[in-house]
């Protein structure tokens, strides 16, 4: 299966270009290279993937990863 090729903020790429579920903002999905995503630069704890994963099924970008660790962290402490 060849890669498709789009741009994303005016640079070619041969990743699939989805829409995070959460924002809708366009990111390049590189899930056969996960350690080159975007999405990897986030840290998360076991509990942290599991409140994510309870609330969305696709791919999200790095920001709103961010927001929903910072929105987990937030209900432990309510």
């Amino acid at each position: 299966m060849a890669a498709s090729r789009a741009a994303v903020n005016g640079q070619m790429t041969k990743h699939e270009i989805i829409s995070c579920e959460r924002c809708r903002t366009r990111i390049e999905c590189k899930a056969n290279s996960f350690t080159k995503c975007q999405c990897s630069t986030v840290r998360l704890s076991l509990n942290e993937t599991q409140f994510i994963s309870e609330r969305f099924d696709g791919c999200l970008c790095a920001h709103c990863l961010l927001e929903l660790q910072q929105a987990y962290k937030n209900e432990l402490t309510a």
